[in-house]
């Protein structure tokens, strides 16, 4: 099982969100440091461990919010979402869920969205609830994409997992 989940900490989403990131990022150092020197000498080898360091160096300001739970309700819930369907070998529900976060579920009005003096029926969709996060910040932006990161690397870890509960770049 990909993080470091204790049974007592299953009840705290903050500690579990971090511990399972903190723990795929361990593995994943691991994984590389395993490889034989060949292969880290090659240009994809050289690359995997560049990804590997951006990954620890953009997802570092997540663990800090974690660290002082300053974490926003509503980004948390989608990120824990995120950890339970990896955790249960869901990847696509557990992609779905990082896209909600990442570009959110917001109606994308596409020309003029007010015409006249009466409120459309539909604006009530272009509303707060349905906006995504990544956007709001530069911070955000890159720890989100670290997460992304993180899945890939879980997903392919994951072997007992059938690839139909697998997302296939």
């Amino acid at each position: 099982k990909g993080g470091d989940d204790d049974d007592d900490d299953d009840d705290d989403p903050v500690k579990r969100i971090y511990r399972f990131f903190k723990g795929l990022l361990r593995q994943w150092e691991e994984d590389l440091a395993a490889r034989p020197e060949a292969v880290k000498r090659t240009a994809a080898g050289r690359n995997e461990t560049k990804t590997l360091k951006q990954c620890k160096d953009y997802i570092r300001p997540l663990f800090k919010l974690c660290k002082t739970r300053r974490l926003d309700p509503s980004l948390m819930s989608h990120i824990l979402k995120i950890v339970e369907f990896c955790q249960a070998g869901e990847f696509v529900k557990a992609n779905d869920a990082y896209i909600d976060v990442a570009i959110g579920r917001a109606a994308w009005p596409i020309g003029v969205t007010q015409v006249g003096i009466h409120a459309r029926t539909g604006r009530a969709k272009i509303e707060s609830a349905n906006v995504a996060h990544v956007m709001n910040s530069e911070l955000q932006r890159k720890y989100l994409t670290s997460v992304k990161r993180l899945m890939t690397y879980y997903q392919k870890k994951r072997e007992d997992v059938a690839p139909s509960k697998k997302v296939l770049n």
